[in-house]
């Protein structure tokens, strides 16, 4: 049984199981619309959530009627990564502040404010560094803790969205909004692969469980499903509406996906100025 979060002001927690997803139960307590939800990186049982109420909450699925603390932040979060002990969780707000929350004392014990745009955020694998997507296309590498600037990775032309690792952290990918997808060599930090399908911004990204295949989505209605190594194209999913989540199954070749139903007015470029609302939660599987 695998489970999975399906959000909007409530978590809800649906197990997958026997091929269908089930409600299991529901977690309530945000004010408003939930933006981002993290797996403890080895605990099952723990979560977190980001909301535009301006809390961080940590949950406990095996008593989901309370949240385990509620930390206020500093603006709207809209990105969250846990470091890989699960000792952190990172958090980036609208502002372009990165603030560092203590697992264990549910305190913010650094914050940075970029003079960038800030956009997806992950630590590397050797846990010494902190990688940040930014406005102006590159991917911006920090010491940690100290947030010293080590390196500037020049990604895409325009904005650069996603950034992603492979699950044994040898690889991570960006998206642009020059529609552009790249595989960067996480030791060298060289480019070793670089294709485009999608003619829109790319939005996100989901390496599957052994990182040897990608898949992407944007505004177009298809998400695509690559090789890794090639960029070759395995399959594309024909969508009603575009999707602006993927996430692949930590053990299987198993594609969850959320498509926004809701029409956007204005030239979205990027993954600001997108208003995401509730979407269903559909799954493909290779």
């Amino acid at each position: 049984m695998q489970r999975r979060v399906r959000v909007d002001k409530t978590s809800s927690i649906q197990s997958f199981k026997e091929e269908r997803l089930s409600r299991e139960f529901s977690l309530k307590g945000h004010e408003d619309a939930v933006e981002q939800v993290g797996w403890h990186p080895s605990d099952p049982n723990i979560l977190s959530t980001v909301s535009a109420d301006k809390t961080l909450r940590l949950w406990d699925i095996r008593t989901p009627q309370k949240t385990v603390a509620c930390i206020s932040t500093k603006g709207e979060v809209i990105n969250m990564t846990w470091r890989g002990d699960g000792s952190t969780i990172a958090i980036g707000n609208k502002d372009d502040m990165v603030s560092f929350v203590d697992y264990k004392t549910h305190k913010v014990v650094s914050e940075k404010q970029a003079d960038f745009e800030v956009n997806e955020i992950a630590w590397s694998a050797d846990e010494r560094h902190f990688y940040m997507s930014s406005g102006n296309g590159s991917v911006h590498i920090c010491e940690y803790p100290s947030l010293e600037p080590v390196f500037q990775l020049p990604a895409h032309t325009a904005h650069c969205i996603c950034l992603k690792f492979t699950p044994d952290r040898r690889y991570f990918a960006t998206g642009g909004a020059d529609a552009l997808i790249n595989i960067f060599d996480s030791s060298e930090l060289a480019c070793v692969n670089s294709y485009s399908r999608l003619e829109w911004p790319v939005r996100t990204l989901s390496f599957n469980h052994d990182g040897r295949l990608l898949a992407s989505g944007s505004e177009d209605l298809v998400i695509d499903i690559a090789y890794v190594a090639t960029g070759e194209k395995v399959a594309t999913i024909p969508c009603n509406a575009f999707p602006f989540c993927v996430a692949w199954h930590p053990s299987d070749n198993l594609l969850a996906f959320v498509t926004d139903d809701k029409k956007h007015g204005g030239d979205s470029k990027h993954s600001r100025e997108s208003e995401k609302s509730s979407g269903c939660v559909k799954l493909f599987g290779l």
